[in-house]
């Protein structure tokens, strides 16, 4: 485990607080598409044409798969490797799902949720088998959009309008 781990461990086991944080992403409507905020960062997304978007950027769908095989790469190979003395040349991940964009449109009989959530990781390594199996047990116990996925999580949903305000009378 590299030292900056092991500061993390120890401060987060002497104070856990220390260790939780509230991430948020701000979505505002911007030339037709949605633009993304979080901290220094920014992107686009965009829905695909036969659903009313312009096909400009990713989509929601495709935010949330990259989310899941991002959190493998990365969490696996900064953290998860490190921690159990694996040796990852490279790790790679696919998250794929099934969709019914007649479902967006409220077309009868067709479902709007995601369907067969999957992601697959290939790890490129000569480390010892007990090791990689022993990081991947970690993974699936600890990755955060896997675990949100995997055991849905209540969503707090707010819904407010605002009403244009009156003219200046010109």
């Amino acid at each position: 485990m590299t030292s900056a781990l092991e500061t993390s461990v120890r401060k987060f086991t002497a104070d856990p607080a220390a260790g939780r944080i509230a991430p948020k992403v701000t979505a505002t409507l911007v030339g037709g598409r949605a633009q993304l905020s979080t901290g220094p960062f920014s992107w686009e997304c965009d829905l695909p044409t036969a659903v009313g978007g312009s096909n400009q950027s990713p989509s929601p769908t495709a935010y949330l798969l990259g989310a899941l095989a991002a959190c493998a790469v990365v969490f696996v190979r900064d953290t998860l490797a490190p921690e159990f003395d694996v040796e990852a040349t490279d790790v790679n991940a696919t998250a794929g799902c099934t969709a019914d964009l007649g479902g967006l449109l409220g077309v009868a009989g067709t479902r709007s949720d995601l369907g067969e959530l999957r992601v697959e990781i290939s790890i490129t390594s000569p480390s010892p088998a007990d090791r990689i199996e022993a990081l991947r047990r970690a993974w699936l116990a600890r990755c955060p959009i896997y675990l949100a996925l995997r055991d849905a999580n209540d969503v707090a949903v707010t819904f407010t309008v605002a009403r244009p305000s009156a003219g200046n009378g010109s």
